[in-house]
């Protein structure tokens, strides 16, 4: 176990090839300041290097308060690049220097007020790694937002359309990967959402309201298409067809609330799902095949080190064998704690 020393939220590995050994935390911290009784929210993105499954620490970058981290899966002939989404309205985009072993700020994006913050992003150029991509943000006064590529700049983005999506807190927003002109969004309002960049965002391409509760995590499927895995406070696990979205493919009970879900990275486990389960740990559900789709879903391994609410969890991209497990790390918020692990 490593000591995050602010509450931990989110994990990621890096999935450039050059880089995969590298592995980043988000942490968040509410202080109290005095004399007034405001709160500040402040955070970091820690920087490990993964080493044999022992990650030995290499940086700290002070942040507002970290929501939400992704890797873009962008051109391999450019530098890994790290988007993080914060406590203060802002997207910050980092560069992973491998000469320097560090990351480098590159830029930073205002999505909205300084009071509210930006819950959730996701980008488009997970299945196209042709460039950077666009990245979708959800903020917390119920808004979505897309930044995309400026022109003439190999990485730079800015705000292009912001819209009124959810009526409570947007806790998710995803890209469909095989259609970057799709993407679907989820929050406390119960409803899950479509919508097409094309068509312009005055009204969802499909409103599903069958949920008893937030929706928290949504991930397009890397390796099937049309498949999406939603996660809610509801203690379930939904798989969807984009193309029949009001009714569920199959779900599964993970026993908690399903915080982040994580499809494998490569395609010979394509029907293994990682999720945080917030008050239950975290487990890796399997799906089985069943004719064109997915079906069932068991949880084959899960991992219950952590004391406090699980919430990021990630696996390594470096390739291993058939046989091999995939090594994991994952970490929880009131005990701040980072943990690696294999499944």
């Amino acid at each position: 176990m490593f000591d995050t020393i602010f509450p931990a939220d989110s994990v990621e590995f890096c999935p450039h090839p050059a880089a995969q050994n590298i592995l980043v935390c988000g942490t968040y911290n509410l202080e109290e300041t005095s004399p007034t009784p405001a709160q500040k929210r402040r955070g970091q993105c820690l920087v490990y290097e993964v080493e044999s499954s022992t990650p030995r620490q290499i940086q700290a970058i002070d942040l507002p308060a970290v929501l939400d981290m992704k890797w873009c899966h962008g051109s391999l002939s450019a530098p890994p690049v790290l988007g993080i989404a914060d406590s203060e309205g802002n997207v910050s985009l980092h560069e992973w220097q491998e000469t320097e072993s560090q990351l480098q700020t590159h830029s930073s994006v205002s999505c909205a007020p300084s009071d509210i913050l930006c819950l959730s992003l996701d980008w488009s150029s997970r299945r196209n790694t042709s460039g950077i991509g666009s990245l979708v943000v959800s903020l917390s006064n119920g808004s979505l937002c897309i930044l995309s590529p400026r022109e003439g700049s190999t990485s730079g983005l800015s705000v292009t359309d912001t819209w009124h999506a959810h009526d409570y807190e947007p806790w998710i927003a995803a890209w469909d990967y095989w259609d970057s002109c799709l993407l679907l969004s989820g929050g406390d309002d119960l409803r899950l959402k479509g919508w097409d960049t094309r068509q312009g965002f005055s009204q969802p391409t499909f409103t599903n309201k069958r949920f008893d509760a937030g929706i928290t995590s949504i991930q397009s499927h890397p390796h099937t298409e049309n498949l999406f895995a939603v996660g809610s406070y509801d203690n379930t696990v939904r798989l969807f067809d984009k193309r029949k979205m009001l009714a569920p493919v199959t779900n599964v009970d993970v026993g908690g609330g399903a915080w982040r879900v994580k499809w494998h990275p490569s395609a010979t486990r394509k029907n293994d799902l990682l999720v945080a389960c917030m008050h239950d740990g975290f487990k890796i559900v399997r799906f089985t095949t069943e004719g064109a789709g997915l079906d069932g879903g068991d949880s084959i391994k899960r991992f219950d080190n952590h004391t406090s609410l699980a919430y990021g969890a990630d696996w390594s991209f470096a390739e291993t064998g058939r046989s091999e497990e995939t090594s994991i790390a994952t970490c929880s918020f009131y005990d701040h704690a980072l943990h690696l692990w294999s499944g």
